[in-house]
């Protein structure tokens, strides 16, 4: 059964009989229904996964403003599909509006108080600007800027959303996987770590990669990706997409809770930039398209679209360095999926997770003692710190697979996979509407973020000239 309903450019909706106070945008108590939802040009299917589940705060009727295409088709079929699955079904209703005009139609109606973007990155930062200036609430998906000039209109943006008494917040669901939350926790026992090793350029004390692939499934169907996502003019660099999580958790798990200046405490060192190729049966497998549209002859060398999909970061953060680096295959190999690699450098012990084929592809969190270290005093103080940890996740334990090794026994409850972490990111930011602000650090510590993607970007662009 269908649960939306399709407004074209001829349906008379009126804007005064439907709006939302501007007062309503403001404040919020924890009420049933009281958060509506708008979804703005849903182009990547992280929009959708903000919808897989309900949440009481949130009212059912959802209101979508799009441009005619397939891209809000997509979006529309994966809600549908949530809303008729047989465990804990949701009951969206996705009241849609798709004329040329819809930006303006979303502004000038207004009828909804918390506006969701995940698509185009080209225009995203404009999107996001001219809804905070309209005094609604923003919960976008990374990135929010993929340029210089965007970074200089994110600051606005920030600048805005203060004034309109209204919050911007990107959705950064790895901070909710529990390796890289246990990362964090073991990385503040002393006992367990030491102290945080500065590093160098070569070796930083703090090593992020990632790695994802064009096709691939979500929800248990193989993904259609829009043809755009492969124009990096609208899509983005990979140094200033994926790495946008990275940079997120060097900041979340080495400084916590700490602000942070763009302008002081970071030094940019080196930056690098490669394509990924595609073949044109590949393109259609992944699009459904059978030729490269006009937008992407610029990256064709024959037949062979190349993406410039992967890159890394060397860059300095109060003192400490740290590495990030991205990277795009086509697909992933069996039984395998998108990878995360993070290696914390500590006086004691290096905090590593991996998730290769030797871990069935599934992230787990090791230990390693450094050479020097007394292993017997070593692992009477690890004994002694785990149940700190286990205090606030219940079932955490140890394996000791070598002298001086140990994987984190992680509890399949905790293992909730990388859907289910919108949800996650969703629920904190109805805690944050509640409270009428964000933490003190997120903001600065946004800005600061995209400062590190979109300087990169530059460097490595002037690096490859």
């Amino acid at each position: 059964m269908k649960t939306y309903l399709i407004f074209t450019m001829t349906a008379l909706l009126t804007a005064t009989s439907c709006s939302v106070k501007k007062e309503d945008t403001k404040s919020f108590s924890g009420v049933p229904g009281e958060v509506k939802l708008i979804t703005l040009d849903p182009g990547h299917f992280h929009a959708a996964l903000v919808q897989k589940n309900s949440y009481p705060q949130v009212a059912d009727e959802v209101y979508v403003y799009a441009p005619v295409g397939d891209d809000v088709k997509e979006h529309l079929a994966k809600v549908e599909a949530y809303n008729n699955r047989q465990d804990s079904p949701t009951r969206w209703e996705e009241v849609v509006y798709t004329g040329a005009d819809f930006l303006e139609k979303m502004i000038a109606e207004k009828k909804g108080n918390v506006m969701v973007t995940a698509g185009n990155n080209g225009k995203k930062t404009d999107y996001i600007k001219r809804t905070l200036s309209a005094g609604i609430h923003v919960l976008a998906d990374k990135p929010m800027a993929i340029n210089p000039a965007n970074f200089e209109v994110l600051k606005e943006c920030f600048d805005i959303a203060r004034d309109q008494h209204v919050l911007l917040y990107d959705i950064m669901t790895e901070r909710h996987e529990i390796t890289t939350i246990l990362q964090r926790e073991l990385s503040l026992l002393p006992a367990v770590y030491g102290e945080q090793l500065a590093g160098s350029p070569e070796e930083p004390g703090i090593v992020k990669e990632s790695v994802h692939h064009f096709f691939k499934t979500v929800s248990g169907n193989p993904l259609k990706r829009p043809a755009w996502f492969f124009d990096v003019e609208q899509q983005g660099e990979g140094i200033v997409d994926v790495t946008t999580h990275l940079v997120d958790l060097v900041q979340w798990e080495a400084f916590p809770d700490v602000v942070i200046d763009y302008q002081k405490d970071i030094e940019l060192l080196d930056a690098n930039r490669w394509t990924t190729p595609m073949s044109k049966e590949q393109f259609k497998e992944v699009t459904g398209l059978d030729t490269y549209p006009d937008y992407l002859q610029k990256d064709v060398v024959g037949d062979t679209l190349k993406v410039y999909s992967n890159g890394d970061i060397t860059y300095k953060l109060k003192g400490l360095y740290a590495k990030v680096s991205v990277i795009w295959n086509y697909t992933f190999p069996a039984g395998g999926g998108d990878t995360h690699f993070s290696v914390m450098k500590g006086s004691k012990a290096d905090l590593i997770i991996r998730q290769g084929k030797e871990q069935g592809y599934k992230p787990e969190l090791y230990i390693e003692a450094l050479p020097g270290v007394d292993l017997v005093a070593y692992e009477k103080e690890l004994a002694a710190s785990i149940p700190v940890i286990a205090d606030k996740y219940p079932g955490v334990a140890l394996n000791k697979i070598a002298d001086n090794v140990w994987q984190v026994q992680i509890p399949a409850n905790y293992r909730v996979g990388h859907e289910a972490h919108f949800g996650q990111v969703t629920e904190n930011f109805l805690e944050y509407l509640k409270d009428g602000k964000l933490p003190d650090w997120e903001v600065p510590n946004m800005i600061a973020k995209y400062y590190v993607t979109t300087r990169a970007l530059e460097m490595a662009k002037e690096k490859s000239k």
